[in-house]
């Protein structure tokens, strides 16, 4: 269970944790010895905290009964719990049946206890526990729900199921070692849940102009949608790349250096303008993304001329990048700097040429 939170006097209380007998407490300032302090608990953390582990107890303990389901850990999460099981998986019905009973519990306001034990009384043999820890030292505390469990435990717990309000069970997820992973939530975390849950059906309901019940179709439909236009648009992306090679292609004075730059593309869409045409006497400067912010690009021609210019292009546009057999490619941080690039290949180019 994690540690409390809180005040001492006004200073906060960073983390708490326990060494043998000992509760330390780390602050980020001094206090001084001797000093009478107001103590303030961080209650909604703490409650909640109470509320997850006695729900975890009580969904253990009825787990086992109902199922044979032994618990080998368990998580109390920031949003969600879960437990682990020793069982291959679970069904959707068992997890129903599970669900209905510990709320049936819930409903009949089960009393929870704390007892201290001493380390030898022979009573500690018949409580549930996974072992005590090599420093523990002083008496052995046990929570009873009774008539349900009694297990050994140094956590926080509420004094009656009732205060567990509900417990809601996610669904099971695959654990390590053929185990399996229960998750669930309990009290306010349920309620918390359900305000998300509305936020975001209101909002859908807004976007999608539709009911709560249409909302799945009405996704699946723009998914649909959305496939059909980034295929549609790819074709055209193609084509565009075709047309603007054979258009740098069919200009009377070749020349050594082509540069080229659009907000939409990807990397096939530059490798297609550089297939269209040919690097073997030209160099290419193909990039593609925001004009100011991050993009891809391209350096294609000679491949001694991009073996040495492909590291230096990359580092112009502070990016990363990678090439081989007359091509270097990558990503680059700083679109903003191809003038710069281009100013490098226009001097390269001046100096190659005779």
């Amino acid at each position: 269970q994690p540690d409390d939170r809180g005040l001492i006097g006004d200073v906060p209380v960073l983390r708490v944790t326990r060494r043998g007998p000992e509760a330390v407490h780390f602050v980020p300032t001094p206090l001084e010895p001797g000093a009478e302090v107001l103590l303030s608990l961080d209650w909604e953390r703490r409650f909640d905290h109470m509320q997850q582990h006695s729900g975890q107890h009580l969904i253990t303990a009825i787990a086992e009964q109902m199922f044979g389901f032994k618990t080998t850990s368990w998580e109390l999460g920031r949003q969600r719990s879960l437990i682990e099981l020793d069982t291959p998986s679970m069904t959707a019905e068992q997890v129903e049946a599970l669900e209905r009973s510990v709320n049936e519990k819930i409903r009949d306001r089960v009393p929870v206890t704390v007892r201290e034990l001493a380390a030898d009384d022979p009573e500690i043999e018949t409580v549930r526990s996974r072992g005590l820890p090599d420093d523990h030292a002083g008496p052995v505390r046990v929570v009873d729900i009774e008539g349900i469990d009694s297990n050994m435990c140094c956590g926080t717990h509420v004094s009656n199921l009732s205060d567990l309000q509900v417990i809601k069970l996610l669904g099971t997820e695959k654990g390590k070692k053929n185990k399996t992973n229960l998750v669930f939530l309990t009290g306010n975390r349920v309620l918390k849940s359900i305000e998300q849950s509305h936020s975001t059906e209101k909002a859908l309901t807004s976007l999608l102009k539709n009911g709560p019940g249409e909302h799945v179709e009405a996704v699946r439909r723009l998914q649909s949608s959305v496939k059909l236009l980034q295929k549609n648009n790819l074709n055209l992306l193609r084509d565009m790349a075709v047309l603007i090679a054979r258009e740098f292609k069919s200009k009377p004075a070749p020349r050594q250096l082509f540069v080229l730059h659009r907000k939409e593309g990807d990397s096939e869409f530059m490798n297609i303008i550089a297939n269209e045409v040919g690097t073997e006497e030209t160099l290419l400067f193909l990039t593609v993304g925001d004009e100011k912010e991050a993009g891809l690009f391209l350096l294609a021609g000679p491949v001694e001329a991009v073996e040495n210019l492909g590291p230096r292009v990359a580092e112009l546009l502070a990016g990363k990048g990678a090439g081989k057999r007359g091509r270097f490619q990558g990503k680059a941080a700083k679109m903003s700097r191809r003038g710069e690039v281009e100013a490098l290949l226009q001097e390269f180019i001046s100096h190659r040429s005779p």
